[in-house]
């Protein structure tokens, strides 16, 4: 039924009006803006190859899937035990957490490099006092902050 017969045809109305609906929903969620994806250059490929060791020891010690690890940093927050567990393993690994799950942030800032310590200082200005039950909870916490924070810098090594 051609949008110009929508008064001609009473039977089909409830239907063609229904179809109006859903497509206009469909186009406003088709061109609603996306969620902001990290910049294409970013992190810096020196950063990624001084991370690797951390990423390698953390992996086989946690178990956690290269998948997980993707996902996380690259698509969706999602939560994953082994997951939680390795970004608690890169802190202590970095050295930077005490046995608490403190992340002691100066040393964190004072151990990356300069072209992601700025982006790492902004994103953690909000990111202070984690929240978990076990070390590995509050170390997601503080990754999960972070990537909300500043999705165009965040990145899981």
């Amino acid at each position: 039924m051609a949008l110009s017969d929508f008064g001609r045809n009473r039977r089909r109305r409830p239907v063609a009006a229904c179809l109006l609906i859903v497509l206009s929903l469909l186009s406003d969620a088709l061109m609603s803006p996306a969620l902001p994806q990290r910049e294409e250059n970013y992190p810096p490929n020196n950063v990624l190859r001084m991370a690797k060791i951390f990423h390698d020891i953390c992996v086989e010690q946690t178990g956690v899937s290269e998948a997980a690890i993707k996902e996380f940093s690259d698509g969706e927050i999602h939560e994953d035990e082994k997951l939680k567990c390795y970004m608690n393993c890169l802190f202590h690994e970095f050295e930077v957490v005490d046995d608490k799950g403190d992340v002691h942030l100066e040393m964190l800032f004072s151990s990356v490099p300069h072209s992601v310590r700025d982006n790492m200082m902004a994103a953690s200005e909000h990111c202070i006092h984690p929240e978990g039950d076990t070390l590995c909870h509050k170390a997601w916490w503080f990754h999960q902050c972070w990537k909300k924070a500043d999705p165009r810098h965040y990145f899981l090594p």
